[in-house]
């Protein structure tokens, strides 16, 4: 008979499913039954039935999983996986899954240990909203970009994005990240705009130029979401000429260097700060002393900050992001707030409400 914690823990997996007809649907519906009845699943998270509903335990898992068909070392799935040519039926795919899990119970059980980790490459259609946002405030077109929870830096690459909404493109033409129909409403003209100099920091950054880094990044993007696969893969192609820098490092303590050693820079040229979806998983302290940091730059130097995140600390994905941005003057002035719009948790479409 399954204990509490294990009980708790398989209703974390079916509440994640629901009744989604896609594979992770079935598979998350069969790893809690799994779980229940004592089966290999139930080896694969000994050690981790007490873990927080914030470790989302069953996406690392799967995650393993996805790991183990990238690396042919689980072909028999490969036909239930889409971002692989698979077309096979996912209400047939959980018998499979389980005979994998059963053979990899300790290269599963390591994968527990790595924690999601996503580089959305749709995020950066919210990150050029809010620098359209700030350049129509400001008259600066010139951004200077710090992010924060960057993971691997891939929205640094931002430039070489080709990113469109109504009546304007942006972008080179011919890049492998193609970002269609990303705005919904009228959105500030992004024409003139330039990502001057970029970099980011995270608590464990991944190299998208490694194998490894690839391997783990496309892991965590589900496997039928095709169009998300196709940008990582695009955003992955640009990483190998381009790698994006991400320091490892804490918020607060990256950020407080990164303004203490700022040179003059042109009057024209904004810094801003930028961070997406990251906040949520941040310790209070944390927050207190990133917005610490902020406010007190901002008195005396003019800086920015573009935010894609849940509206309150703690939110669920009941919820949709908020894109917003603020503006110092550096003249000790209340900061300039403005509410850009509504963002998909994968960055696409960001509609726009300019409150």
């Amino acid at each position: 008979m399954a204990g509490l914690a294990d009980h708790t823990l398989a209703a974390r997996f079916r509440a994640h499913a629901g009744e989604q007809t896609h594979l992770y649907g079935y598979a998350m519906r069969g790893l809690a039954d799994d779980l229940e009845s004592g089966g290999p699943t139930r080896e694969v998270v000994r050690g981790y039935v007490d873990a927080p509903a914030g470790a989302v335990i069953q996406l690392r898992l799967l995650a393993g999983i996805f790991r183990l068909v990238l690396t042919h070392r689980a072909p028999e799935l490969e036909p239930y996986y889409p971002c692989l040519g698979g077309t096979a039926p996912a209400a047939e795919a959980w018998p499979v899954l389980r005979e994998v899990i059963a053979a990899h119970i300790p290269e599963l059980r390591d994968a527990l240990a790595i924690a999601p980790q996503t580089n959305e490459v749709g995020r950066s259609v919210a990150l050029l909203a809010g620098l359209a946002d700030l350049a129509e405030a400001t008259g600066c077109r010139r951004f200077r970009l710090l992010e924060l929870g960057a993971s691997a830096g891939l929205n640094q690459l931002i430039a070489q994005f080709r990113i469109s909404g109504v009546g304007w493109v942006w972008g080179p033409e011919d890049s492998p990240v193609q970002l269609p129909d990303a705005v919904e409403g009228m959105m500030p003209t992004p024409d003139g705009i330039e990502i001057v100099a970029a970099r980011g920091c995270d608590l464990d950054p991944v190299d998208p130029t490694s194998a490894e880094g690839r391997l783990r990044l496309t892991s965590f993007v589900w496997p039928f979401d095709l169009h998300r696969h196709a940008r990582l893969a695009g955003a992955l192609e640009l990483a190998t000429t381009r790698p994006p820098t991400v320091d490892r490092a804490s918020a607060a303590d990256w950020l407080a260097r990164q303004l203490s050693g700022e040179p003059e820079m042109d009057p024209m040229m904004l810094t801003v700060v930028w961070h997406s979806v990251t906040q949520l998983y941040w310790p209070a302290k944390e927050l207190a002393a990133v917005e610490e940091i902020l406010a007190g730059y901002g008195r005396e130097h003019s800086l920015s900050e573009v935010g894609m995140e849940y509206p309150s600390q703690g939110g669920t994905h009941a919820e949709q992001p908020r894109v917003s941005t603020r503006y110092w003057a550096g003249d000790g002035s209340l900061p300039r707030r403005q509410t850009v719009g509504i963002a998909h948790d994968h960055g696409i479409p960001v509609r726009l409400t300019r409150s």
